[in-house]
C-alpha cells in the first residue's frame, strides 16, 4: 500500500508497471464505488431535504436519507477506517490534512445521523442540537472533502500529457462514470418508489343535495368558513388519537381526552337540542352551532336536508378536535365561529390504516417536522382574540326571523374589564393564562419563548383539560377520567387551582366568594335582616357566563337554632332536583317575539330578554333576605309548642342563638331542561358544585333591642 500512494503522488515513480497495476485497481475498488454512489445518493437527498420545501417528493427523501444511511453506515465506517491506515503513513500536507479532517467530520456526520434517526424512531423528537450537528457536519464534510478527492484527480489529468498518468487517469474516468451510472440506477429507485406511492383520495366536495338555504356561504348561518370556500374532506380533520399514540403528544391528548371540547359535538345535552333544532327550525340551521361545536360535520358537508345523522358519524367522535382548532389561520372578534380554516398538508401514510403505515408516518413527522410544526403551531391561538371566534355568539334575522340580539360574550367581558392592560402582560390575564395553566411536561411542545415570562427550556406546556363549568358532561356521558375532570373543574369553580404564574395579579380565595353580613344581636319577635354580599373575584368575565337560560347559580341560606332546627331557609331543592320558588338567582329568561319563556334552549326563537342576572368582574351583587325571630316559650307553656306566629319558639328560661349558613351554589343544567331532553324517567340531573360558603351565628335574647 505504501508503494501504492507514493506512486499515486509522485508521478516520477509510476514507471513502475506493477504501482500502476495497483494505483489502476484501487480507483476501481467496489467498495469505493459504493461509497461514492451512497455519499452522492445521501448528499443530494440531504441537500433537497434542507432547501426544498415540504412534498411528497422531498418526503420520499427523508425516508431514502434514512434507510441508506442505515445501509451505509457499515461500509463507510469500514472505509474510513482503511482509508486512514493507508493514509497514515504519508507526512502532514494539504491532501493528508484535508482527508484528515473530513475522516473526523465523516464520523461525527455518522454518529449524528444515527442517533437522529433512532430519535425519529423511538423518541418524541429529535434533538435540534443532534439535528443542527448533522447539519453543520454535512456542509463542513463537503468543504473538506472535494478538494480532498477533486484536486489529486485535476492534478492526475494534468500529468496524463506526459503519458505517465494515462492508465491512472482511464482508472478514474471508469470510476466516475460507473458512480455515476450507480447514483443514476438509486435515483430510478427512489423516482419509482415515490411514483408508486398512492395516496388517499380526498373527497373534498359537498353532497349533491347540499341545500344552500342561507346564501351563497355554505356554512351559514355560521360565519366559520374554509380557506378553500368549500368541503373538506372529514378524514382531514380528525385522527386525533394519532397526536396520542405517536408518543409526542400523548400528556396533552389524554389532558384533551375528557375535555369539553373533545366532546362539543357528542355532548348528550347538544345532541338533544340539535336534534329538536333540526325539527322545528330545518336541519340546515344546526350549521349555526356546528361552526364552535362540530365543526368536522360542518365542513364536511353532513349538516344537510334529508340527513338523519347531522353529526357525522366519521368525525365527530372528536368534537373538536387537534385539527380542527390548531389547523385555524385566521379569526374575527365578532364571534359565531368567525374564524378560516385551511385544510393541512398530511403526511405519506398519516391516513393510510395498518400498522406500518403508522410507523412510517410517525417517524416522517418527527424526522421531517418542520411541515408539522409551521402546520400546527403558531401565535394565533395564544391571543384572547382565538377564543373570541367561538366564545361570543349572537343571533340575528336569518335565525329567529326577527333582529340582532347578543347572547353570550366571554371575549368582550374580558377586554372591558380589569384583567385587560393592551400592551403591558405583567398586568394582562389572558384566557389561556386562567383556561389552560402551565402543566409539568416532557412533551416535544413543552417551552415557549413568546411569552413575556416563559422560555424554550420551561418544560411546561399549557393544560388541555380546558378546565372551566362543565361538571355535567363528563358525569351524564360516563367517560374514563371523568372523575378525576370533575373534581379538577369543582376545584377551578371553586378558585383552588393554584395558577403561580398569574398568582400576583389577582387575590387569593374563592373565585366567585360569599360573605354573610348579619347583626350580632336580635330581640325575639322581631325582623332578622341578612344580607349575603357575592363578588366576582377571579373570573375573568361575567359571573356565570355562557348560556344563561340553561345555567344555574344561586344562593343557598339555611338559618337554624342551636338545636338544628330550621328558621328559614330559601334556594332550597326538592326531591326533584327543582330549586324552590323564592330563591336568589343569577340566570336569564330570554323571550320569543311573543313574549313567551325560552326555556328549552330553542334560541332559535329569541328575541330579547326579560330577565337577566349577572356579574361583571370585579364587580359585587346582595342577596336580602328578612324573617321573623321566633319567640322563647312563656313560662307555663308546654315545652316544644311553638306560639302562634313562629314554626318553633326557642326553649324557656334561656336565651338562644341563630346560626346562619350561606352557599354558592352552581349547576351547568336547568333541571326543567334536562327532564324535557331526556324524559323525568331517566333520573337525569345536573352535579351541583358549593362555590363558595360562609357562616355566621346571631345572639337571640328576649330584650328589645
Amino acid at each position: 500500500m505504501t508503494i501504492l500512494h507514493q506512486g499515486y503522488y509522485n508521478p516520477d515513480l509510476m514507471n513502475d508497471p506493477i504501482k500502476k497495476h495497483v494505483a489502476e485497481k484501487e480507483w476501481l475498488h467496489k467498495l469505493l464505488l459504493f461509497i461514492s454512489a451512497f455519499l452522492v445518493i445521501e448528499t443530494i437527498t440531504g441537500l433537497s431535504i434542507y432547501f426544498l420545501p415540504f412534498s411528497l417528493s422531498n418526503q420520499v427523501m427523508v425516508l431514502i436519507h434514512s434507510v441508506a444511511g442505515l445501509i451505509f453506515t457499515i461500509p463507510f465506517l469500514w472505509y474510513l477506517v482503511r482509508h486512514f491506515l493507508v493514509y497514515n503513513w504519508r507526512k502532514l500536507d494539504h491532501f493528508k490534512f484535508t482527508g484528515f479532517v473530513s475522516l473526523v467530520l465523516g464520523l461525527a456526520l455518522t454518529v449524528s445521523g444515527l442517533i437522529v434517526t433512532w430519535q425519529a424512531v423511538f423518541a418524541s423528537k429529535i434533538s435540534p442540537t443532534w439535528d443542527l450537528i448533522h447539519v453543520i457536519t454535512t456542509f463542513a464534510l463537503l468543504a473538506f472533502l472535494i478538494p480532498h478527492a477533486v484536486f489529486p484527480m485535476i492534478r492526475n489529468y494534468r500529468l496524463k500529457t506526459a503519458g505517465s498518468m494515462a492508465s491512472i487517469v482511464s482508472a478514474q474516468n471508469k470510476y466516475i462514470s460507473r458512480t455515476a451510472m450507480f447514483s443514476i440506477g438509486l435515483f430510478a429507485v427512489i423516482f419509482l418508489a415515490g411514483y408508486s406511492y398512492n395516496p388517499v383520495s380526498l373527497k373534498n366536495e359537498f353532497p349533491d343535495d347540499y341545500n344552500l338555504t342561507y346564501g351563497e356561504n355554505p356554512f351559514a348561518p355560521s360565519l366559520a368558513s374554509t380557506n378553500t370556500g368549500g368541503a373538506f374532506d372529514a378524514r382531514t380533520m380528525n385522527g386525533s388519537e394519532g397526536c396520542g399514540t405517536v408518543g409526542c403528544h400523548k400528556e396533552i391528548y389524554d389532558e384533551w381526552q375528557v375535555s369539553a371540547h373533545r366532546w362539543s359535538a357528542m355532548d348528550v345535552g347538544f345532541q338533544k337540542v340539535q336534534s329538536v333544532m333540526a325539527e322545528q327550525n330545518g336541519p340546515e340551521s344546526t350549521r349555526y352551532c356546528g361552526g364552535c361545536h362540530d365543526p368536522i360535520s360542518l365542513f364536511s358537508g353532513t349538516k344537510n336536508i334529508f340527513v338523519d345523522d347531522l353529526t357525522n358519524l366519521s368525525g365527530y367522535q372528536e368534537g373538536i378536535s387537534c385539527i380542527s382548532c390548531h389547523a385555524i389561520k385566521k379569526t374575527d372578534v365578532k364571534g359565531n365561529a368567525n374564524y378560516v380554516m385551511e385544510q393541512p398538508d398530511r403526511y405519506m401514510f398519516e391516513m393510510k390504516e395498518g400498522n406500518n403505515a403508522k410507523f412510517i408516518s410517525d417517524f416522517l413527522i418527527r424526522a421531517y417536522p418542520e411541515k408539522h410544526i409551521a402546520s400546527f403551531q403558531h401565535t394565533l391561538f395564544k391571543s384572547p382574540e382565538f377564543c373570541a371566534a367561538c366564545h361570543k355568539q349572537f343571533i340575528d334575522e336569518e335565525i329567529n326571523k326577527v333582529g340582532w340580539v347578543q347572547l353570550q360574550n366571554q371575549f368582550d367581558n374580558w377586554r372591558k374589564s380589569r384583567w385587560n392592560h393592551p400592551g403591558d402582560p405583567t398586568k394582562t390575564v389572558e384566557c389561556r393564562e386562567c383556561h389552560m395553566p402551565l402543566v409539568e411536561s416532557t412533551d416535544p411542545s413543552a417551552g415557549d419563548a413568546n411569552d413575556y415570562n416563559r422560555n424554550p427550556g420551561d418544560k411546561k406546556h399549557r393544560s388541555h383539560r380546558f378546565l372551566a363549568a362543565n361538571q355535567f358532561m363528563p358525569k351524564a356521558m360516563d367517560l374514563p377520567g371523568a372523575d378525576e375532570q370533575i373534581d379538577l373543574t369543582k376545584k377551578w369553580l371553586r378558585g383552588e387551582i393554584d395558577i403561580p404564574e398569574i398568582a400576583d395579579k389577582w387575590k387569593k380565595g374563592p373565585a366567585v366568594p360569599i360573605e354573610l353580613v348579619v347583626p350580632q344581636q336580635v330581640a325575639t319577635g322581631q325582623d332578622v335582616n341578612i344580607q349575603a354580599i357575592i363578588t366576582n373575584n377571579k373570573v375573568g368575565h361575567e359571573f356565570p357566563t355562557g348560556p344563561l337560560d340553561i345555567i344555574q347559580a344561586w344562593v343557598e341560606l339555611e338559618v337554624t337554632d342551636q338545636d338544628g332546627n330550621v328558621v328559614f331557609a330559601s334556594g332550597i331543592r326538592d326531591e326533584d332536583h327543582f330549586i324552590k320558588p323564592g330563591a336568589f338567582m343569577f340566570k336569564a329568561e330570554p323571550v320569543d317575539q311573543y313574549g313567551n319563556l325560552i326555556d328549552k334552549h330553542n334560541l332559535w326563537e329569541m328575541v330579547g330578554v326579560r330577565y337577566r342576572r349577572s356579574m361583571f368582574p370585579g364587580f359585587s351583587d346582595k342577596a336580602d333576605y328578612t324573617f321573623s325571630c321566633p319567640s322563647i316559650l312563656k313560662q307555663g307553656s308546654t315545652e316544644g309548642t311553638p306560639l302562634p306566629q313562629t314554626e318553633f319558639a326557642f326553649k324557656a328560661n334561656r336565651e338562644g342563638e341563630l346560626h346562619v349558613n350561606a352557599k354558592l351554589l352552581y349547576r351547568k343544567f336547568d333541571q326543567y331542561l334536562l327532564n324535557f331532553l331526556f324524559g323525568e324517567e331517566a333520573g337525569l340531573t345536573a352535579p351541583v358544585t358549593i362555590l363558595s360558603e360562609d357562616s355566621k351565628t346571631i345572639k337571640v335574647t328576649n330584650k328589645k333591642i
